[in-house]
């Protein structure tokens, strides 16, 4: 058994989000053959991540606020407390908080092959995508 010390807070980079994004691992492979991943994400009011996709899918888990889903078809899912929402692989969507509320879920997802292929970032969310209709 292993007990992890706990990780400073990051900072999510302004490459890859738009506002204010913290970032907290969980769990990282420890183990040839292991994949998993899991990270707390707490976003500010506003704050959303780019486009972008996972190798191998992602799970999101909301555990406070309102969390906004965007997906490249147009539509933008609410998603709240206690939902969790499964991203397949290659599916390009992006994630973040509503204007008016901070938003935390729980990120799950397994890397890849080659963990720098695991998610891939694309251009930043438009205003016009983010403030889309929700459904």
């Amino acid at each position: 058994m292993e007990i992890t010390p706990k990780a400073a807070t990051g900072k999510g980079p302004a490459e890859t989000f738009t506002g204010d994004v913290y970032v907290d691992a969980i769990a990282a492979p420890h183990q040839p053959g292991q994949r998993m991943v899991a990270a707390r994400v707490r976003f500010t009011p506003g704050a959303h991540t780019a486009w972008h996709s996972h190798a191998l899918g992602q799970t999101l888990h909301i555990t406070e606020g309102v969390a906004l889903i965007g997906t490249r078809d147009g539509h933008v899912i609410r998603a709240t407390p206690g939902q969790t929402i499964y991203t397949p692989p290659g599916e390009e969507h992006w994630h973040g908080a509503t204007p008016e509320d901070f938003m935390e879920h729980l990120a799950l997802l397994d890397n890849a092959d080659d963990p720098s292929t695991t998610t891939n970032w694309l251009e930043h969310v438009t205003d016009g995508d983010y403030r889309k209709d929700t459904h």
